[in-house]
């Protein structure tokens, strides 16, 4: 607790002594006001890192205090004290924004474990500043990660849509990232105090997804107990993030569609709609259009959602990104594991960016997860990646072991390859790549917008 600076506020002089003496001994930096009042005048001057504050004191109590710092904006960690301690009183301060409450009369070992544990959650609220700083100097937005130029025109297509209300419809392979594009929506917009609110269409059964979407009232049906409020409601004012919408029955489709199109919402039984102030970003791994072609998703609702439309590139196609993320998930599970990790070895990361990454970037993660916890030194090696990276196939390999069939498709995929491969060997000149390639100069370039090449 060196060097933690703490404002005690309390009118008894006699506990402004005591806390005084005992965290000094600490190596606390101190400063001691006996009301309220003077002690919001000295978290608007100056900067603390902890306030020990008393409930009830003359001019403004602890609870009111509370509420200047948090209309003020005024961010410190406060922890309440009093002599008239009882739960609601402990709830209601934590809730106006305290980080804890302790009971007086309270002894020396309690409110110095009070400090630490206080003094702990500060260091790694500092370190977690610390690594998205270093996460942002890095290129990236939110929790995305990437400098590959794909990911930089997500980044710009995601920082241009946020501040409008049209609805999203993100696409891409599982594990691309589409929730986290979809939070970046949220946290760049507007809408940013609200709630994000997220739901799988797909993991939730038929019979209850209705009332999970638009609530219901007391008896609408055999177990409705009580009133419920539906996502809808819950994110009013905020984001709701519909992933797998693809996945949506076809009966609540219909009732989707009037909710984005009237703006309010009608829970199950009731016979009244309410308004509601939702953004909406929707997700699929599927092509859409195609589901519409089947007749699995109504065309009326495709075209509602898909307005802006903006599809999460699949990690084998941004292999610069790899190392980069590779740090990043390091730094994130010496964080979280207490490891000191520092690198990959160069025959691990040879064999993470020759791997095909079915999984995207979340098999990414998990793999350097199990790197960090294999790991006996600071450096992961190839032994301690998971078994199917230690054989790693070659991204044509990986394509022809797959379950796909479609020559359109695999066609594609290879000619990806080949043009990526053709522009590493003549270090970008798009002439020569189209050379080896055999192609002209024009046919490349038109593959390149296709297949979203980077060069």
């Amino acid at each position: 607790m060196n060097e933690l600076r703490v404002l005690i506020i309390d009118d008894e002089e006699s506990i402004r002594h005591m806390l005084s003496m005992t965290l000094r001994k600490e190596g606390c930096t101190l400063r001691a006001v006996e009301n309220g009042e003077d002690g919001l005048k000295e978290l608007i001057a100056n900067t603390y890192d902890v306030v020990l504050c008393d409930v009830r004191m003359p001019k403004m109590g602890g609870l009111e205090l509370l509420d200047e710092l948090r209309n003020r904006q005024i961010e410190t960690m406060v922890i309440v004290m009093s002599a008239f301690g009882n739960r609601e009183l402990a709830i209601d301060a934590l809730k106006r924004g305290a980080y804890d409450y302790i009971d007086k009369p309270f002894t020396r070992d309690e409110i110095v474990l009070t400090l630490a544990k206080a003094s702990e959650r500060l260091r790694l609220g500092r370190e977690n500043e610390e690594l998205r700083a270093r996460v942002s100097n890095q290129k990236g937005l939110g929790r995305l990660i990437g400098q590959s130029e794909p990911m930089q025109q997500v980044f710009a297509t995601l920082k241009r849509v946020a501040t409008f209300k049209s609805t999203v419809l993100l696409t891409g392979e599982s594990g691309t990232g589409k929730e986290l594009a979809a939070r970046a929506i949220h946290e760049l917009s507007p809408r940013s105090k609200g709630p994000f609110v997220a739901i799988n269409c797909g993991a939730i059964p038929e019979a209850l997804l209705e009332s999970e979407l638009f609530g219901h009232v007391r008896g609408a049906f055999t177990d409705a107990s009580s009133d419920h409020e539906g996502l809808f409601q819950a994110a009013s004012g905020g984001t709701l993030f519909l992933d797998e919408i693809a996945e949506l029955p076809l009966s609540l489709q219909v009732k989707l569609l009037r909710v984005l199109q009237e703006g309010e919402v009608r829970r199950v039984g009731d016979t009244k709609s309410v308004p509601v102030d939702v953004r909406i970003v929707a997700a699929s791994l599927h092509d859409m259009a195609k589901r519409v072609e089947e007749g699995l998703f109504r065309e009326d609702l495709f075209y509602r959602i898909n307005v802006i439309a903006l599809r999460l590139p699949a990690l084998r196609e941004r292999p610069v990104d790899i190392p980069l993320l590779v740090r990043h998930f390091i730094e994130e599970q010496n964080q979280r594991q207490g490891t000191s990790v520092r690198s990959v070895d160069p025959q691990a990361l040879e064999a993470l960016t020759r791997y095909a990454w079915p999984g995207n970037v979340r098999e990414l993660y998990n793999a350097i997860e199990r790197g960090v916890v294999m790991s006996a030194s600071e450096h992961i090696t190839l032994d301690d990646l998971p078994p199917q990276l230690r054989q790693a196939q070659s991204p044509l390999q990986a394509v022809l072991s797959g379950d796909e069939l479609s020559i359109k498709k695999l066609s594609a995929e290879l000619e990806r390859i080949l043009i990526t491969r053709a522009l590493e060997r003549t270090e970008g000149n798009r002439s020569a790549a189209a050379r080896l390639l055999e192609i002209s100069h024009r046919a490349l370039l038109y593959k390149l917008k296709d297949y979203a090449i980077d060069a």
